[in-house]
């Protein structure tokens, strides 16, 4: 998914929120959560974690 962040200019924000289902663009805070995540859970091994707003849900 795309993350707000500068390399992303403040007037692309609206089209890119529009691309992921959940309808805004992730934040660097959404990443931190799912690599708490995955550093908290210790059985979950070999597995890819999309952290993307849905955008390759049912795919």
């Amino acid at each position: 998914g795309t993350i707000k962040t500068p390399m992303h200019p403040e007037e692309h924000h609206e089209a890119l929120a529009a691309l992921h289902p959940v309808g805004r663009m992730g934040e660097v805070s959404d990443i931190v959560d799912a690599v708490v995540y995955l550093e908290n859970a210790p059985f979950v091994t070999g597995v890819v974690l999309p952290v993307d707003g849905g955008q390759t849900a049912g795919r």
